[in-house]
Formats: structure tokens, C-alpha cells, sequence
């Protein structure tokens, strides 16, 4: 017994420590004060690429909200590519478009749809700017996001950037509640790994990349535009940064089945690109930011299969002495049952997405979400974004 013990006390340390281990030093780390440049002269040109797939519910919104962006108009434009949207959003851009908008706006269009990556990668053979931005139709920018937020694109080392995510219906339900306690928590390790030197991923929602720093969207194919290309950024020994001054609003489904479905797919996209990390790395590519990339590989990828082991054991141990159930009276504390339920859930969905790549299962279909009533008028007025 001494040695189940043992063995059971091994896997929930490699399960549950790293990650403990990683916030508890990240959330130090967050309070640091900034080791970089922030240039506030700094003014390069900047492309903002909106890829599109049946928008017409938002769209507009989302081009009211770009047309009141503050940066100078000769130094940026907005380029809204669709892929062969059928349900009117083209019609509704090309009205939008007739109407002048203040700042420089085209629109490309697709054929066929092939998924977002694709269709960024079309939009970025038309773009001018030096900065290239990525923002998706259900996201909102704040109108001075781009004068606060380029300048730490001034330092030479930084070569991309975004933002916390802000949720506009945080209070909707008791899964939006829980949503936004979780990126509280990752915001702190984001902002963590930017002032030790570069993050590995970002949230996106609005991402932005100086051209020197990539060559394309996803040149990994991970199925994920902004992870996936933050790869070749950190490749380049660029850093890639979270600023709190490129903060984004959006929004998060209400329902549970409806988080389980994003989380997923996530989780499926960010094995996949901790994978291309861990071959990058095996193949001596990452350099510079090694503290944190190896602590996320080692996360992602392995502590999955470690919890598996120990929730094994775990039931092995409960099945022999039954008094230890007592024990889940910790969860009575609210704060440490959140972390216990993000914990299980997480490692859950990652597991779920390493047998799901290694038979062969991808989530790399770019799909809007189904249900966008929580981006009323009347909320995106109230957070000054229309």
C-alpha cells in the first residue's frame, strides 16, 4: 500500500503540480514592471484583415465599430475578406462600403470557403501595412486600442501582440461567470510569460503581427490562426506579447453545451500546437524562450496523461478506504472549486484531444457561432464600441 501511495502521490504531482507551480510563479512574475520598449512614436501602417462566413446578424455592428478605430487614416486600412458567405453579409458590407466610411475599407471575396487561416492568408497577398491585425467579426475594439497597444510593437524584439479578452455578458449565466473567472486566471499567466520575455499563445480576437515576424497565417497548420502563427513568431526569436492596452470585447456562449464545444476544439488546436512546439524544439528552433515554452509543453501535452493515471488511482484509493471522500469537502470553498473544476475539465478536454489527433480527428473548420443575441445594440453602446 505504501508503495500505491507513493506511485499515486508521483502522478498527482506531475498532474496538478506543473500547472500549480506555473500560475503561483506567473502571477509573481505579472507584477513586474514591463522589460521592453514601448515607442510611442511608433506610427507603422496598419492592415486590419475581418475574415467573414455569414456575418449578417453583426457584421454591421462590427463595421461601425472599425470605422471608429483612432489611428491616422493615410496609415490604415481594413480589409473584410468573406468566404462565400450566402446569407446577405456581402450586400450588407458592399451598402456599408457605399457609404464612405471614414477610414481606407475594402472587401475581398472568396470562391470557396477553405477555413479561416485561408482566407487570412488571401487578404494578406492585398495588404499594405507593416503591422497586419487580425480581429474576428464578433469582436469589438475599443477606439483607441491601436494608440495604446502599437507602441510595444516599437521595441525591435517584439514581434506581435494582443490582448485580454473582455467578456460583454459576463453576468448572463453561470457559465459566462465561470468563463470570465477562467481568463482572469490566464490573463495572469499570459501577462506573466510576456514580462519574463514571450508568451507561447494568445487568446486572439485581435492579434496583431509586424511582417517581419511571420510569413503566414498558420504556417503550421495547426487549425489555429493566432496560436499557430505565434509559433513562427517565437520561431524567429520575436517575442510575442499580452498587453493589457489591446484589451477586446466578445462575448461567450451562455450554455454549457455550447462552452464544451469551444473548449474543445481549442484544446484539440492547442495540442496540436504545442506538438509543432515540442518538434521545433527537439530540432534545436526555440531559442529565446524556452523558460516558457518547455513549462507549457510539458502542461499541455504530457500532465494530461498523468492526471488520467492519477484519477485512476485516485478511485483505487477511494474504493479501499471509503472515509476519503471526505475529503471533497474542500469543495464547499468557491475559489478552490473553481480551480478543482477548471483542472478536471481541462485535462479532461486535452486527453480527449491527444486521442483525438492521434486517431486522425482534426477541428480545423472555422464555424461562427450559432447563437449572437447577447451583441445587442444596446450593450455594445453601453461599452462604447458602437
Amino acid at each position: 500500500m505504501f508503495f500505491y501511495v507513493l506511485v499515486w502521490l508521483i502522478f498527482g504531482l506531475l498532474s496538478i503540480g506543473p500547472i500549480t507551480f506555473i500560475f503561483s510563479f506567473m502571477r509573481k512574475s505579472s507584477q513586474w514592471p514591463w522589460s521592453t520598449k514601448v515607442d510611442t512614436n511608433y506610427k507603422p501602417k496598419v492592415s486590419i484583415i475581418v475574415p467573414t462566413y455569414n456575418e449578417a446578424d453583426i457584421i454591421l455592428s462590427k463595421l461601425t465599430n472599425l470605422n471608429r478605430i483612432k489611428y491616422p487614416r493615410n496609415l490604415m486600412e481594413a480589409i473584410i475578406v468573406d468566404s462565400n458567405s450566402n446569407d446577405g453579409t456581402q450586400e450588407i458590407i458592399r451598402q456599408f462600403l457605399k457609404g464612405k466610411p471614414r477610414i481606407n475599407m475594402k472587401m475581398l471575396v472568396e470562391t470557396a470557403r477553405k477555413g479561416k487561416s485561408h482566407a487570412l492568408n488571401y487578404a494578406l497577398g492585398h495588404c499594405v501595412g507593416d503591422v497586419i491585425i487580425v480581429s474576428d467579426a464578433d469582436c469589438f475594439l475599443p477606439q483607441n486600442i491601436l494608440e495604446e497597444a502599437i507602441p510595444f510593437l516599437g521595441d525591435p524584439t517584439v514581434g506581435a501582440i494582443s490582448g485580454p479578452k473582455i467578456l460583454l455578458n459576463a453576468n448572463q449565466t453561470w457559465v459566462t461567470r465561470l468563463e470570465e473567472s477562467y481568463l482572469r486566471s490566464a490573463n495572469v499567466v499570459r501577462f506573466g510569460e510576456s514580462k519574463m520575455g514571450s508568451t507561447v499563445f494568445f487568446e486572439g480576437g485581435f492579434s496583431a503581427f509586424k511582417k517581419e515576424a511571420f510569413y503566414r497565417f498558420d504556417p503550421y497548420d495547426t487549425g489555429s490562426d493566432d496560436c499557430g502563427t505565434v509559433i513562427s513568431v517565437v520561431e524567429r526569436d520575436f517575442r510575442a506579447m499580452l498587453v493589457p492596452q489591446a484589451r477586446f470585447f466578445s462575448a461567450f456562449p451562455p450554455s454549457y453545451q455550447g462552452k464544451i464545444m469551444i473548449k474543445l476544439r481549442r484544446a484539440n488546436q492547442l495540442v496540436r500546437v504545442f506538438g509543432k512546439y515540442l518538434n521545433l524544439l527537439s530540432k534545436g528552433k526555440i531559442k529565446t524562450s524556452l523558460k516558457t515554452v518547455v513549462p507549457n509543453i510539458f502542461v499541455y501535452l504530457f500532465s494530461p496523461l498523468f492526471f488520467v493515471a492519477f484519477t485512476i488511482l485516485t478511485l483505487g484509493l477511494v474504493a479501499t478506504f471509503p472515509f476519503l471522500l471526505l475529503t471533497s469537502l474542500f469543495l464547499m470553498i468557491p475559489c478552490l472549486r473553481f480551480y478543482f473544476y477548471e483542472i478536471v475539465e481541462s485535462n479532461i478536454l486535452l486527453t480527449a484531444s491527444i486521442l483525438a489527433i492521434l486517431f486522425g480527428k482534426k477541428f480545423s473548420m472555422w464555424n461562427p457561432p450559432q447563437n449572437r443575441i447577447y451583441f445587442t445594440k444596446e450593450r455594445l453602446v453601453y461599452f462604447d464600441l458602437i
